[in-house]
């Protein structure tokens, strides 16, 4: 991890207008002329120009703004809420290309902001993403934790959800943006686990670009983003893009240092037993029908006892909790998919949810927002610009 003290070029810059963090913390002061002149550009606004495929399996986007709150609110949208600033809000040049993939909500692309900004992260309960990026051309800097880390087109930086940072940005810096949910974070980590996820997921903020696994997962990134551009027909298939979801997010995990690295080392040396194994397939392959214990008992070959004792030690759930947990995973999946194309409730009631209420209780307890929320993320429902 390169970690830069604040005689770093970038930091100099910005710290002559008043917008740099301190090494120490994440405070933000901008000059009154600054302030004033964000003031007179208040009712300026640029221009969103959207190519949206939205009956396909992903959304093409191409935003373009030439005002800070325009490039905020749009950002907003896709990572969560955050303060933007800079100096010359007038030379806002903000560009966004991206492809959101339908499964889980996964966006990524090349963003550049035309001029220095800084974005700082300062409701972390309401910064819902995780946020990758590697320069293309120009740097960045993340402060987090009393820390300055440097970004170029050796390394890439991760923004998280739940922690305080601000990212530093010169205004030649063009980079790839990889955007995943907080929620398909924690699904595919607990699938990789096999057991519900009680801490926050928390990867080292430096992400190599040159080496090693990491290195590996921001080529696979890149060549993603560059086949989707292409607008190929392969990428249009439901299926195949789930997959790629999936690589990317499990990939991620794997590659990158994180609090649950060394528990997944571990973890994925591990072998279920057979019929531990088939008890699982039974639990899935039923899901949208009525269980009953004593199925799922012959399914496994093994007494009630011994069936429990191993979902308790594997997976940390009892047969019927880990059922429940599937099945709102399914649930969240097919909003993603189909987004207002189909009724929430008929949804939930095709993975065998019948007390309506209690399963939006459920769902906002284990995904931190309502299913109606989901829905929002799906292509479709999203705005075209602000």
């Amino acid at each position: 991890m390169r970690v830069m003290g604040p005689g770093y070029p970038l930091s100099r810059r910005l710290l002559s207008t008043g917008l740099a963090a301190s090494p120490a913390g994440a405070k933000l002061a901008l000059s009154y002329k600054t302030r004033r002149q964000s003031a007179l550009n208040k009712n300026c606004r640029g221009c969103a120009v959207m190519n949206s495929k939205a009956d396909g399996q992903f959304r093409e986007i191409r935003i373009d703004r030439f005002d800070l709150e325009g490039a905020r609110n749009w950002m907003a949208g896709i990572c969560g809420p955050h303060r933007l600033e800079t100096a010359n809000p007038e030379r806002i040049r903000f560009h966004h290309s991206a492809n959101v993939l339908r499964s889980r909500s996964t966006t990524l692309g090349i963003i550049e902001y035309g001029t220095d900004v800084v974005v700082d992260i300062q409701d972390t309960e309401r910064f819902s993403s995780y946020s990758l990026s590697l320069p293309l051309c120009g740097e960045q800097e993340l402060s987090k934790d009393g820390r300055l880390l440097r970004s170029d087109r050796g390394q890439g930086v991760i923004i998280a959800p739940n922690e305080s940072q601000v990212l530093a940005i010169s205004g030649d810096c063009r980079k790839l943006q990889v955007v995943i949910s907080r929620p398909a974070m924690s699904e595919a980590l607990e699938g990789l686990l096999q057991r519900p996820v009680l801490e926050p997921l928390r990867f080292e903020p430096g992400m190599d670009a040159l080496h090693g696994a990491a290195a590996a997962w921001w080529r696979m990134a890149q060549h993603f983003i560059g086949e989707l551009a292409q607008g190929n027909e392969l990428y249009e298939q439901l299926a195949f893009t789930r997959e790629i979801e999936s690589s990317l997010i499990k990939g991620l995990i794997l590659a990158q240092p994180n609090n649950y690295s060394s528990e997944l080392r571990s973890m994925l040396g591990v072998k279920l037993p057979h019929y531990l194994v088939r008890a699982r397939q039974h639990l899935h392959e039923h899901a949208r029908e009525t269980v009953h214990l004593e199925d799922l008992e012959a399914a496994a070959g093994v007494s009630r006892f011994k069936l429990f004792e191993a979902f308790r030690k594997y997976f940390a759930l009892s047969p019927m909790a880990y059922l429940k947990r599937h099945r709102l995973n399914g649930v969240r999946q097919e909003i993603l998919e189909h987004g207002s194309a189909r009724n929430i409730s008929e949804i939930a009631l095709g993975w065998g949810f019948t007390h309506l209420g209690r399963f939006s209780a459920e769902y906002r307890k284990l995904f931190d927002e309502t299913p109606s929320v989901t829905a929002q993320r799906h292509p479709a429902r999203r705005p075209a610009g602000f």
